[in-house]
């Protein structure tokens, strides 16, 4: 009985209608994630990246990094097997850089400058709690220091780059 031109009725008509939407696509793709990650354990990708250096071995894994693009429930376990499988960790950060930038930019659409959008994208993961504490299981508090300064950094860069350079 409540009608969808109301605030109430708009918030009950997304709440049931939309968040049903979102949990059937979650559940679809955290499947399909899964279903994509047990061809990818981390002996094999790490045998596959020993023979790949310089600059393929960071392309191969970004190229990972794009078929886990839900960062807290696929790519954070993921970079923490491979630091634990003993992937160079200069190539394993690689990984959650990309994951992040290859969800879909909205923003853009919204016509945000490319800049702000990219950034939005990089930091939220990037530099969240959920972050730090995954990252408190391979790292010590003085790298994780040092990562979160060069991510604000390039953070910052890409900001300044992409919205008043272009």
């Amino acid at each position: 009985g409540l009608s969808v031109a109301t605030q109430l009725g708009s918030s009950v008509h997304f709440f049931f209608y939309d968040g049903i939407k979102i949990l059937i696509l979650l559940s679809f793709m955290i499947f399909t994630i899964s279903y994509l990650r047990s061809y990818f354990q981390l002996q094999k990708t790490k045998a596959m990246l020993e023979h790949i250096h310089g600059p393929k071995a960071h392309i191969a894994v970004s190229l990972l990094g794009i078929i886990t693009p839900f960062y807290s429930c696929s790519s954070g376990p993921i970079f923490i097997g491979f630091v634990e499988a003993g992937i160079p960790l200069g190539v394993t950060f690689s990984f959650p850089i990309t994951s992040p930038i290859v969800n879909e930019e909205a923003l853009v659409g919204k016509r945000e400058g490319l800049g702000t959008t990219l950034a939005f994208m990089m930091a939220v993961p990037a530099l969240s709690v959920p972050e730090m504490v995954l990252l408190q299981k391979v790292m010590k508090p003085r790298l994780i220091a040092c990562f979160v300064f060069t991510a604000t950094i390039g953070i910052l860069l890409v900001v300044w780059m992409f919205n008043w350079v272009f």
